[in-house]
């Protein structure tokens, strides 16, 4: 495919200066996605895009294999609050989950939201939930087209809506008290609403039955306008918590007395240099997971009544990373990752070490569910060869049983699921998990899709996905290394891929790659990579750095534009990760691997399918749609640089299931097509050859 086959993507003069460098920026104007010219050129992309991606012979048939294997029954973690149990369930394709309610956990149940029913399209999805402490009012946050912005509702448990909403939501929780909740919110922007930056966070309360106009304001920062606040009341109703946050690492902690009307705060961390989460309270003693003085994390607790804050250690760090605590019944159950897999210790409230609770296999632990006035504990587990069931446990005598297990629609193969460790650049050995179907040979000839993150402590973990079935049926092998950046091995490894370390992630990931030659698992002409949102920076810069190691790449929702990603909507935040082109040194180091500033003339660049969404209000589609333009311009050789653009989408999250699915389908027929690899539908074992059709 020619380079000047592509759509016209205009160039201009425009110049931005940076500590005395000149920085083009000829595509600037992709920035305004409202603009007449930026939608026009959306459309001839998408245009474009979709006549190639229609012309694949089996495309169709697999989204209608996806279709049908993403069609069984998924259930969340049940968790009881006020007397009652909440549950998330989805009969399979609903496009969004629905939540249900029920007095006892063999009643009967009762749908208590149902976003499926507020839009056509399923384009409204249901966020997080919040139970007022007696259990007669329910607030829950809806998002439209997957926007990061939410609406907050109310209803009563037996489920009457009420007039009350809240808006200009972003990433904020719901805590009540008395008549009402506690929530942040930010004003309403006078410029996008997709792109304009989100400064001047705010706390408020809000009394059930009044306006938002009428809301009362708890807390705000005049100077500091980038902070992120948080607030929580723990059930007693004792205390309220006040989090403030500058970027995505490190918060400060405040307390604030509910019994007494003067309106100060005691200062429980006063800078933003360590995390600190506070779990629960007990009177008036406080638990928190931290990592100050403790990469891996540890527990301590401090009395709120005390003249002078002070920390006595409960569970102190150990060798593996401590991921959350939960204090259920008598009980604090510790979750741990040892090597990227979880595990589940119990210890006495004062910290002593109990025992662990058998998980059935390497995996992930997701949600853990229970009160302190019960010993009844549910928790989920996955792997990459097993979805999500439900376990549920007595704390008391740690018996178990197997409460909810998925029957999937399509029956997998048997799976072998390996971990190795191999040596980075620098020699640091990274661990890797590799999949594959039984009987897999080394030959250098297998498919081969590489997926990583690498950022923001995020954990890549074992999880199960219904979707990369279709890929291993056809003689795929899906690894994901778990890359410096993340929190698999604690802060130490994740400082290890930040700001004038993050060359270290696509080391990281790169080293993967040659490793993965190296042993025969594939080769360069069968080896694809894939990543989002921070992910797809690792791509683009991937790519960038060593072109001729990939086939096809898969970058989505990613972060392109190093130099500018601060200054749209809460890009600031992230700072803490990547550093900031407002600082000389740092913006010499982005400019460095930038994706969008380090693509060049006249380079074999892989098989390229970048996807955004049109809606995206955390990593705003300029980013793709810059880096789109600018690699279509300098690509020389045949691999095509597509970029698919969802309308009326965004990051991804709360995306409609259907629009999930069209999405999925079109990134494995690209991947497949241009792998060189037929395609064999794994329900009806019907074999496609790999061809373009007229």
């Amino acid at each position: 495919m020619k380079n000047n086959n592509y759509p016209k993507s205009k160039k201009i003069e425009h110049t931005d200066l940076y500590f005395g460098q000149e920085i083009k920026d000829p595509y600037i104007w992709l920035e305004n996605n409202n603009s007449k010219e930026t939608k026009e050129w959306i459309k001839e992309q998408n245009i474009f895009s979709f006549d190639y991606l229609n012309k694949i012979s089996y495309r169709d048939n697999i989204k209608d294999a996806l279709t049908e294997m993403f069609n069984f029954k998924k259930e969340g973690t049940p968790w009881k609050y006020a007397g009652k149990y909440f549950i998330y369930k989805n009969n399979g394709l609903q496009d969004q989950w629905v939540l249900y309610v029920k007095d006892d956990l063999d009643a009967p149940e009762r749908i208590l939201i149902d976003p499926n029913t507020l839009s056509e399209d399923g384009s409204i999805s249901l966020g997080s939930i919040s139970m007022s402490k007696d259990g007669k009012y329910i607030s829950y946050k809806l998002s439209t087209d997957g926007s990061d912005w939410n609406e907050i509702h109310v209803k009563t448990i037996d489920g009457k809506k009420l007039p009350d909403i809240i808006k200009w939501v972003k990433s904020s929780g719901v805590s009540w008290y008395k008549d009402g909740f506690f929530y942040s919110r930010y004003d309403e922007p006078k410029e996008s609403v997709l792109s304009q930056k989100n400064e001047n966070n705010k706390v408020y309360y809000h009394k059930l039955g009044t306006k938002q106009e009428e809301d009362i304001l708890i807390y705000e920062d005049k100077e500091k306008t980038l902070q992120k606040f948080s607030a929580w009341v723990p059930d007693n109703e004792k205390y309220l918590v006040l989090t403030i946050a500058e970027g995505m690492s490190g918060n400060m902690v405040l307390i604030h007395s509910l019994d007494k009307l003067v309106d100060t705060f005691t200062i429980v961390v006063d800078n933003c240099e360590t995390d600190n989460l506070l779990i629960e309270n007990i009177g008036d003693d406080f638990y928190m997971l931290t990592n100050n003085d403790a990469p891996n994390w540890k527990v301590v607790k401090f009395n709120a009544k005390s003249p002078e804050i002070s920390f006595e250690d409960v569970i102190l760090e150990k060798e593996d990373t401590l991921q959350s605590i939960s204090l259920i019944g008598e009980k604090i159950i510790a979750e741990y990752l040892h090597n990227a897999s979880s595990k589940l210790s119990v210890y006495s409230r004062d910290g002593q070490y109990e025992n662990d609770i058998p998980l059935p296999s390497l995996g992930t632990v997701g949600t853990i569910s229970g009160n302190m006035d019960s010993n009844e504990m549910f928790y989920s587990f996955e792997s990459f060869s097993s979805p999500s069931s439900i376990f549920h446990v007595d704390v008391s005598t740690l018996e178990q049983k197997l409460y909810k297990q998925p029957n999937l629609a399509f029956k997998p193969s048997n799976y072998i699921s390996e971990q190795v460790f191999y040596p980075s650049k620098d020699k640091t050995m990274i661990p890797m998990f590799i999949i594959y179907k039984e009987g897999m040979k080394k030959d250098g000839n297998n498919p081969l899709l590489l997926y990583g993150y690498g950022g923001f402590n995020y954990n890549m973990t074992p999880l199960f996905s219904i979707n990369r079935m279709l890929f291993l049926e056809n003689g795929g092998i899906y690894v994901t290394p778990n890359l410096r950046g993340g929190g698999e091995f604690g802060e130490k490894w994740h400082q290890a891929g930040t700001k004038l370390q993050k060359q270290n992630v696509f080391d990281d990931f790169i080293a993967a790659a040659e490793y993965l030659i190296k042993e025969k698992y594939t080769s360069p002409k069968k080896l694809a990579i894939q990543g989002g949102s921070n992910g797809g920076l690792l791509v683009g810069a991937c790519i960038n750095q060593r072109p001729d190691l990939f086939k096809v790449a898969l970058p989505a929702v990613g972060v392109m534009d190093m130099l500018k990603y601060h200054k749209f909507t809460i890009g600031y935040r992230w700072t803490t990760d990547y550093g900031s082109s407002d600082n000389e040194e740092e913006f010499k180091y982005l400019l460095n691997y930038s994706p969008l500033h380090n693509v060049k003339e006249g380079v074999n660049y892989p098989a390229t399918l970048i996807t955004t969404g049109d809606h995206d209000d955390r990593v705003v589609p300029a980013h793709s749609f810059k880096f789109t333009a600018e690699m279509q311009s300098k690509q020389s050789g045949n691999n095509p640089i597509l970029i698919r653009i969802e309308t009326m989408a965004g990051h991804g999250g709360g995306n409609s299931l259907s629009k999930v699915i069209e999405e999925l389908a079109d990134q494995w027929a690209f991947t497949f097509h241009n792998l060189g690899i037929s395609y064999t539908n794994p329900i009806t074992n019907e074999t496609f050859k790999n061809e373009l059709e007229e």
